[in-house]
């Protein structure tokens, strides 16, 4: 109960004075993170996963509870492939449970690839719980051919994080994320929906044009399976 108060208290704080400028700051840190990582390929997220996958999250700046341990709380924002292209991003938040013992930093960048159309869907949701609602296990770096085949065979999600400049598959347990509502708002100028923006029924912004060059830059963006532009 401890931990969940701390990460509601980082969440009021960080959405007090919160704007459409802010969101689209964050949306640039997220696209700054997302090509940091991939400048070198030897230790970015493989290209393959990124070609395969069917939605990214990026967190940049996730914060860390200094007097509670376990307590974290983050924004970011969430695309989804429909057909040959990326979704408008919708933002989420994400709070609490368990990053992986590589996490020991005040403020760490998260990374989710959802690898098939379970995740997707899962995620598309409002809310749900990483290990609970959907399994996450930590992604492959570079060029190991076979730790990418054995994640596209298994894995719903893999997850990374970045912290003091390393970047590397982490285990994500018990974190519980959401739609970020209000910043939608902030960022559309109007109510939408988290499934609606995912599934290609909102306009995407001039203000996510870095985002799509960035991913298109490091991943020829394949259809993958069938579309998921359903109705929200």
């Amino acid at each position: 109960m401890k931990v969940r108060a701390l990460a509601l208290v980082l969440a009021c704080s960080a959405s007090l004075f919160a704007s459409k400028e802010d969101v689209v700051k964050r949306l640039n840190a997220a696209t700054d993170v997302f090509n940091d990582i991939m400048k070198t390929p030897d230790k970015g997220i493989p290209k393959e996963i990124l070609e395969r996958a069917h939605c990214i999250v990026l967190v940049p700046d996730m914060k860390k509870g200094g007097f509670i341990v376990g307590a974290k709380y983050g924004k970011g924002f969430m695309t989804c492939k429909e057909g040959a292209s990326w979704s408008a991003p919708s933002a989420i938040k994400i709070e609490g449970g368990s990053f992986g013992a590589q996490i020991g930093a005040g403020e760490v960048d998260v990374v989710l690839v959802v690898m098939n159309e379970t995740g997707a869907e899962k995620l598309m949701r409002s809310e749900f719980t990483l290990g609970g609602d959907a399994g996450a296990m930590a992604g492959p770096v570079g060029r190991d051919a076979s730790a990418q085949t054995d994640a596209l065979m298994h894995a719903q999600i893999l997850s990374y994080s970045r912290s003091r400049g390393l970047f590397a598959g982490a285990t994500l347990t018990g974190s519980t994320l959401r739609s970020d509502d209000k910043d939608n708002e902030y960022l559309y100028g109007k109510p939408v929906e988290h499934k609606a923006i995912l599934t290609g029924h909102v306009t995407k912004p001039a203000e996510a044009a870095p985002l799509y060059s960035a991913l298109n830059r490091y991943s020829v963006t394949r259809a993958t399976g069938t579309s998921r532009a359903r109705k929200p």
